[in-house]
């Protein structure tokens, strides 16, 4: 059996990146235009274009699309996406620029140019909508939704050559994979199904279980985890990182499990979010995507399942890579071992229930983590890490203090 086909109606990876002579020419050419910068976010998007994530993209959308995602999930031409990939300026620089002017879009943080974009099109939208419709919310507390309401006035649409990956290659080396490299890699593995696993924390026990749970039923696992920026609080990637690594090297079994990650910042948009994961897993190759329990979720806004009823709400073939939904899992006393809603059948008082927030709640607080809740070699990563924000804060605070 074959891959799952990327994502569109050609069923062809789009990247956008330029490379050899033609790279070093625009790079060239773009010194020479007008500037607009980008956002972390926005230029996450744009690196998953120039990659082929999020194939068959070939710029940032227009009104039409915009609409038409927020409304019903689907593009102007009637590709299935789930939410808007926007850049936006000032009001002031829009009035600056032309329809048909091609510009260079400079990260806001590192100064890099990023790409080149010729404009066909200068728009604004209703942000309080677009975050009605893919937050389900418009409280500036959810950090989606901040997100959103701080971008500036104007929208630009058009057509990009992507020129940086930013520094996500020289960063994380033998981690940040493009999606021609993991369907190379799947092939040579002989996968032809392959389960997704998202993650932007550690994976404690409840996580493991649900991996293991897909490695019976696939190919293999590819455990994906966003390089991006995270809300403040999340464990960053480096420290993820050294803990996944070491529950690879000692509770699961060889070849049978492969570790990557991507360059998008998290929008915690929930089930909306949860079909943007599935969409590109397709890119890179994947037929599943796990999806447990507040996938992509943040605080209370969404119900513990809705990331796996709204694949019940989309069209019948929008995408290839399907939904992998798996109940409550937890740490189960009398069972003596991890279990499900659907597999255990005694009451809470037996059942450790895991989450990526309690246990970093539980590791910031300096708490005793109860048994069962996380693999020791994993904890030790994280109470070091957790060591070190205490040693910053006490070393910042004697500084300071007279």
């Amino acid at each position: 059996m074959a891959l799952v086909n990327p994502h569109g109606k050609e069923k062809k990876l789009k990247p956008l990146l330029l490379q050899g002579a033609a790279l070093e020419e625009e790079k060239k050419r773009a010194k020479s235009l007008n500037q607009v910068r980008i956002s972390s976010r926005e230029a996450g998007d744009l690196i998953m274009m120039g990659i082929g994530g999020f194939t068959p993209l070939t710029g940032f959308q227009t009104k039409a699309d915009w609409e038409g995602i927020c409304k019903n999930f689907t593009m102007a031409d009637g590709t299935f996406w789930p939410i808007p990939i926007t850049v936006s300026t000032t009001k002031g620089q829009a009035d600056g620029l032309k329809i048909g002017e091609e510009v260079a879009l400079i990260s806001e943080e590192s100064g890099d140019i990023m790409a080149t974009m010729k404009i066909t099109e200068k728009y604004t939208i209703d942000k309080e909508f677009e975050c009605k419709c893919v937050f389900g919310t418009t409280d500036t507390e959810h950090p989606g939704v901040a997100m959103v309401m701080k971008q500036a006035d104007v929208n630009l649409a058009g057509p990009v050559k992507v020129l940086s990956e930013g520094a996500f290659p020289s960063e994380y080396p033998g981690i940040y994979l493009r999606p021609s490299e993991t369907r190379r890699l799947f092939d040579e593995k002989g996968w032809s199904t392959v389960a997704a696993f998202q993650t932007r924390n550690p994976m404690h026990r409840s996580h493991e279980y649900l991996a293991k749970i897909a490695i019976e039923t696939c190919d293999g696992v590819f455990i994906h985890m966003l390089l991006g920026k995270l809300k403040p609080g999340d464990i960053p990637s480096d420290t993820r990182q050294r803990a996944i690594d070491v529950l690879m090297e000692k509770y699961f079994v060889k070849d049978t499990v492969m570790v990557g990650g991507y360059p998008l910042d998290m929008r915690y948009a929930g089930p909306r979010e949860a079909l943007l994961h599935a969409l590109f897993r397709q890119n890179y190759g994947c037929s599943h995507l796990i999806v447990g329990r507040d996938h992509a979720g943040v605080g209370d806004y969404y119900g513990p399942f809705d990331a796996q009823k709204i694949f019940d709400q989309i069209p019948a073939g929008a995408l290839e890579t399907k939904p992998l939904k798996i109940d409550w899992t937890f740490y189960c006393t009398k069972c003596d071992g991890m279990a499900s809603m659907r597999t255990c059948p005694h009451g809470k008082e037996d059942r450790l229930i895991l989450s990526g927030t309690k246990l970093r709640k539980m590791l910031s607080e300096g708490s005793e983590v109860p048994d069962h809740f996380s693999r020791p070699e994993v904890l030790e990563i994280l109470r070091a890490y957790y060591a070190g924000l205490t040693e910053k804060v006490e070393i910042k605070t004697h500084k300071y203090s007279g």
